[in-house]
């Protein structure tokens, strides 16, 4: 089983973010080999921060060496080697799979460049992190083309845009 837990701060405006941050991520493991998941007895557990620029910006210098706020950081806790035998091994019935921490005004402002709503951009980052949380990745041609069709069927079965079409408009 799933379970999302959003923390929602400011700057980020009202809104149903766990509902969205529990779509989100159910809808990117839909796309995995780590769909029984879903339905697993084991509680598989991920955790949403909503933030400001100012807090990743921090959060990127300290664990990536890069002096400047991004748009959504992931923090695995578990090795990607380990992924398939996650479930299997837990003591208490529970995995922390890793946090995701979108920034508010990175995320605002690249919505406003693709024009759509922070709401539909923010559920495209929520599902970027959730599949680097499980292993993926976007290093070389071939993996990037891997999960950025993980990430568009995801974003289609949700109803939304397709984040790498080139919008001409």
């Amino acid at each position: 089983m799933l379970d999302v837990a959003a923390l929602v701060e400011s700057p980020w405006p009202a809104a149903d973010w766990e509902s969205l941050a529990n779509r989100a991520a159910e809808t990117a493991i839909r796309q995995t080999p780590f769909l029984e998941w879903l339905d697993h007895p084991a509680t598989i557990e991920v955790a949403v921060r909503f933030t400001s620029d100012d807090e990743v910006h921090v959060l990127n210098r300290q664990y990536r060496d890069k002096d400047k706020p991004t748009n959504v950081l992931s923090f695995p806790m578990i090795q990607p080697d380990l992924m398939e035998a996650v479930t299997e091994n837990t003591d208490d019935g529970e995995v922390l799979l890793g946090d995701i921490v979108l920034a508010h005004g990175v995320c605002a402002a690249e919505a406003v460049e693709r024009k759509v709503s922070v709401e539909d951009h923010a559920t495209h980052l929520i599902v970027h992190g959730l599949l680097h949380l499980l292993g993926y990745d976007h290093m070389d041609d071939a993996e990037a083309e891997a999960m950025e069709e993980m990430e568009r069927a995801a974003l289609r079965d949700l109803g939304l845009h397709d984040p790498y079409l080139i919008r001409e408009d």
